[in-house]
C-alpha cells in the first residue's frame, strides 16, 4: 500500500499572506474558533480522517465515539499548529519551556557535528526559533514542495537563529549539502518518521505492531558515529509549548551493522511512542503508517 501525504500547507500565496497580515489585529483564539468549524469539513472530505480514526481505534484501543472525538481533536490541534506557524511569521511569540536543554547545549557548544531527529508530531518548526546556535549552523532537510510563502517566512525566521534549509531534491543534491555540513562540524536536522517514496526502511515495534521507519537517518548516525537527539515540541496551551530533548545511545561498533541501525531506530520509535501517548491528539501522520513500504531493510548475516 502506497503511503501518501500532501506535503505542503493548504491555501494559495495570497491567502497565506493575508493570514499573516491579519495577526496584527486578530487574536489567536479567533483563528482557533474558525479552525474548529473548518476541521469538520476536512474530516468529511479529506483523506486523512480514516487513518486518524483507525489510529485511535486500533493503536490506542478507544471506543467508536471516543475515537471519533479524538480524531476531531487531532484535526483541530493540527489546525492550531498551522495557525501558530503563521503567527510566528507575523512576529508573535510563544512561551517555550525546554526540558533537558543541557543535552542540547553540550553538543551545540562542542566542536563536532550531531543530528537532530524530527517527527510529524507537535510543532517541530518552533524548535528552530528557540534552540540557539552560537558557533554552529543547523542544516534542516525540508520538503521541497512547500508553498513559496511558507518557505520565504521560514528563511526569515531561521536566519535569526543560524538555520539553513536544505530542500529534498530528486537529484540527491541534498545529500552533498548534508555531508558538507557534517564535515564542517555543524548540525543536521532530519525527519525520522516518514519513508519518502522508495526509500529503504527499518522495521520497528510501534504501538504494538510492526511499523517502518526511514533507514537513512539511522544509517547516517551509525555510519558517521554521530551523536543524535530526538526533539519533540508539543503544544500545551494557546501561547505555550513544551520542548523535549532526548539523546539516543550509540550501540557499540562491534555489533553487526544491521543490528546497530535497528537498535537506533527502535530507540527513536520508543521515544516517539512515549510522547504520542502523552499527547495523543498531536500525532500528525495522516496516512496508514503501519502499511508496508515498497522497500524494507533486511538484516545482514555479515559482521562489519
Amino acid at each position: 500500500m502506497k503511503q501518501a501525504w500532501q506535503g505542503h500547507t493548504d491555501g494559495n500565496r495570497w491567502m497565506q499572506q493575508q493570514l499573516i497580515r491579519c495577526f496584527r489585529f486578530l487574536h489567536l483564539r479567533i483563528y482557533y474558533a474558525g479552525v474548529s468549524v473548518v476541521v469538520l469539513f476536512y474530516m468529511l472530505l479529506a483523506p486523512g480522517f480514516r487513518p486518524s480514526y483507525r489510529f485511535y481505534r486500533r493503536r490506542l484501543q478507544q471506543g467508536r465515539l471516543r475515537a471519533l472525538r479524538s480524531s476531531y481533536l487531532n484535526h483541530y490541534r493540527f489546525g492550531q499548529v498551522i495557525i501558530d506557524r503563521f503567527a510566528c511569521y507575523a512576529g508573535l511569540h510563544f512561551d517555550i519551556e525546554v526540558e533537558h536543554k543541557a543535552r542540547f547545549q553540550q553538543l551545540a557548544d562542542g566542536p563536532d557535528a550531531f543530528v537532530m531527529l524530527s517527527a510529524h508530531v507537535g510543532n517541530y518548526e518552533l524548535a528552530g526559533y528557540s534552540l540557539a546556535f552560537s558557533t554552529k549552523t543547523l542544516h534542516a532537510l525540508v520538503f521541497a514542495g512547500e508553498t513559496a510563502t511558507v518557505m520565504e517566512n521560514r528563511r526569515i525566521q531561521f536566519g535569526r537563529t543560524h538555520i539553513e534549509m536544505i530542500p529534498l531534491r530528486d537529484d540527491l543534491s541534498h545529500l552533498f549539502r548534508l555531508n558538507n555540513a557534517i564535515v564542517e562540524g555543524d548540525v543536521v536536522s532530519l525527519p525520522a518518521d516518514r519513508c519518502h517514496g522508495s526509500e529503504k526502511s527499518v522495521e520497528c515495534s510501534f504501538f504494538g505492531a510492526p511499523a517502518h521507519f526511514p533507514l537513512g537517518p539511522f544509517a547516517l548516525i551509525d555510519g558517521r558515529r554521530l551523536p543524535a537527539l530526538a526533539v519533540f515540541v508539543m503544544k500545551e496551551d494557546v501561547r505555550r509549548y513544551r520542548l523535549f530533548v532526548e539523546q539516543l545511545s550509540l550501540p557499540t561498533a562491534d555489533r553487526p551493522r544491521a543490528e546497530r541501525i535497528r537498535h537506533l531506530a527502535q530507540q527513536y520509535a520508543t521515544l516517539l511512542e512515549t510522547y504520542v501517548r502523552r499527547y495523543p491528539e498531536q500525532w500528525f501522520n495522516f496516512y496508514d503508517f503501519w502499511a508496508r513500504p515498497s522497500s524494507s531493510f533486511a538484516p545482514s548475516p555479515r559482521h562489519d
